[in-house]
């Protein structure tokens, strides 16, 4: 006798709360134009971001430098996965122009993972944090890194630079770490934000959490705890959305209401700043934090 067929997965229907505007106005257009013209790359479009629109349209969007291949194939992220080609030396000049004349008061930047530079690409940070110093010196700046595979002098390189946020996240919970991003390690991660902060106290740093992949409640909060514990100033939980059928599967959505939960834990355990909704990401809202 034939062995039954194994169950399918369901979808879950996507609820409510979760449908999003899409914006093609004046600025949104003029955005992209630039980003093209400038031969430059964001996280907004590379990762299918859902606020796209909404940050486009008020001239807000996060600079991908680096490229726009990763050397690492985390299950939850939609960014290309591959061999990159080699740094462009100019970028920081061009995310720096990009920046100005947007006329942005607060410029985020990211990067894909870098594994096969010896630096993991610090050096580039370092470098487009001093150019757009250069051209909007009244601009606060935000970099969002990779772990740097736990290279200490790799992270001294950009706090050197002297951001005023730095970003690293977390993504998950400790349990989760192997199945959502299989090449980092959650204390690695707590690592990079601890001695960020021992370098120079002055910079915040901040981290996010995506919600949906499996995760427990009281997990989520002991990631908020662990964070607390070392000193992190600021930090964004969002809903988890699968970018295809074979990204991480998404086992649940989240609603406003739980979200305003892990707000009000988080200020309670004294982040200085907390961004917590269905669609938020890394960047979204980033200047209400500075």
């Amino acid at each position: 006798m034939a062995s039954p067929a194994r169950p399918q997965p369901v979808a879950l229907a996507r609820p409510p709360w979760l449908r999003v505007r899409f914006a093609d106005g004046p600025n949104h257009q003029d955005l992209q134009e630039l980003v093209r013209g400038h031969s430059l790359h964001t996280v907004c479009e590379e990762a299918h971001c859902p606020n796209i629109g909404e940050c486009w349209e008020h001239r807000t969007a996060t600079f991908m430098i680096l490229g726009r291949i990763c050397t690492r194939a985390c299950r939850f992220c939609a960014v290309a996965t591959g061999v990159p080609t080699e740094p462009d030396e100019d970028e920081p000049v061009r995310v720096a122009e990009a920046a100005a004349k947007m006329g942005l008061r607060h410029v985020v930047v990211t990067s894909v993972a870098r594994d096969d530079l010896p630096d993991g690409g610090a050096a580039i940070f370092a470098e487009t944090i001093r150019q757009i110093r250069k051209c909007r010196p009244d601009a606060s700046i935000e970099v969002l890194i990779p772990d740097f595979g736990g290279d200490r002098a790799a992270l001294r390189v950009v706090m050197d630079a002297r951001p005023d946020i730095l970003n690293h996240n977390m993504e998950t919970v400790r349990r989760l770490q192997r199945q959502v991003r299989a090449k980092a390690r959650y204390d690695r991660s707590l690592d990079v934000l601890r001695n960020a902060k021992a370098m120079d106290s002055a910079v915040r740093t901040k981290s996010g959490l995506m919600l949906g992949v499996g995760e427990t409640w009281d997990e989520i909060v002991d990631t908020l705890r662990d964070l607390r514990a070392i000193a992190c100033d600021i930090v964004t939980i969002g809903q988890y959305l699968r970018p295809s059928p074979g990204h991480l599967a998404l086992e649940r959505y989240y609603a406003p209401e739980e979200f305003a939960e892990l707000k009000r834990i988080g200020l309670a355990m004294g982040f200085h700043h907390v961004e917590s909704g269905p669609l938020v990401r890394s960047s979204y809202h980033a200047h209400e934090a500075i």
